[in-house]
């Protein structure tokens, strides 16, 4: 899936569902929701999410917005 459409000055924002039994990056609604197979939990949601990105896509993304909810803004590193 191409994801640059949905960067917009280095931001991206999107949904996660933790505790999802798979770890998937779907398009829903015009928006980007990501599935995780990690639970919320001690940080382990957010440490699977950047590792997603790093690589699924080459990204490094930080968490800008949203450490404790699931709309989350990224900031895209490089």
């Amino acid at each position: 899936m191409d994801i640059s459409s949905f960067i917009h000055s280095n931001l991206l924002t999107i949904k996660v569902v933790p505790h999802s039994g798979r770890t998937e990056l779907k398009e829903e609604n015009g928006k980007l929701k990501l599935y995780l197979k990690a639970p919320p939990e001690k940080n382990k949601a957010n440490r699977e999410l950047i590792t997603f990105f790093k690589k699924e896509y080459g990204l490094v993304v930080e968490i800008k917005s949203g450490m404790t909810s699931r709309e989350k803004v990224l900031k895209v590193v490089r």
